[in-house]
């Protein structure tokens, strides 16, 4: 039987609006859209380089929760308020993951609260250590 584990994070949105932070649906891991907020303090930071390190390790806390890291994700979906808000993002997102390469999806709009610069998700797979990465290289 496949089990599946839902991780909250203690967010009052989570149970206000009946979501959890991630599920884990066998090896497959689905967040929600996390924000750069400290769940413990409520704060924000006004940086964008500062949102998104802390929306990854509200992520990463996340997936400590089911015994994952950052470096399964293999895919983001990234949200971020302004064009110029991008490339710093995906410049934090490459260094917390350097190496693991995930497919990204990238939305350029509005955010749920002004003061919000980034919003993450993410899928991540848990497989056998011992089954090699395999990257190959493509003419599109």
């Amino acid at each position: 039987m496949t089990e599946v584990v839902r991780v909250k994070s203690g967010s009052k949105f989570e149970e206000l609006f009946c979501f959890s932070r991630l599920v884990k649906v066998d090896r497959w891991i689905y967040s929600s859209n996390t924000a750069g907020r400290n769940y413990q303090t409520r704060e924000m930071s006004p940086d964008t380089a500062a949102q998104a390190n802390q929306a990854l390790d509200n992520l990463a806390g996340a997936l400590s929760g089911v015994d994952a890291t950052l470096n399964d994700t293999v895919r983001f979906d990234i949200s971020v308020a302004s064009p110029e808000d991008l490339e710093i993002v995906l410049g934090v997102i490459a260094d917390r993951i350097r190496g693991s390469d995930p497919a990204h999806t990238i939305h350029i709009g509005a955010m749920p609260h002004p003061e919000m610069k980034v919003e993450l998700a993410l899928v991540a797979f848990i497989r056998d250590q011992a089954t090699p990465d395999i990257v190959k290289s493509v003419t599109v």
